[in-house]
């Protein structure tokens, strides 16, 4: 059994989703990936990205990390 976290959060400070990216990345050692390696992994990660929904436009991703131990 595992705790997992999900969420999506938008900002309006770069600065404020950077401090979040920056604490994920601090934990990221503490984390793990479920079935890596395997047919049926699931990748624990997080991304920071620049969303433009609001003016009609896609996101772009600025960041991404992910968990992989293998």
């Amino acid at each position: 059994m595992k705790y997992r976290i999900r969420t999506d959060l938008s900002f309006d400070s770069q600065a404020d989703a950077q401090a979040l990216m920056d604490h994920a990345r601090t934990l990221s050692g503490k984390a793990v990936s479920i079935n890596e390696g395997g047919a049926n992994e699931e990748i624990s990660f997080a991304d920071l990205e620049l969303c433009r929904h609001d003016e009609g436009l896609p996101c772009t991703r600025l960041d991404r990390l992910e968990i992989r131990k293998l």
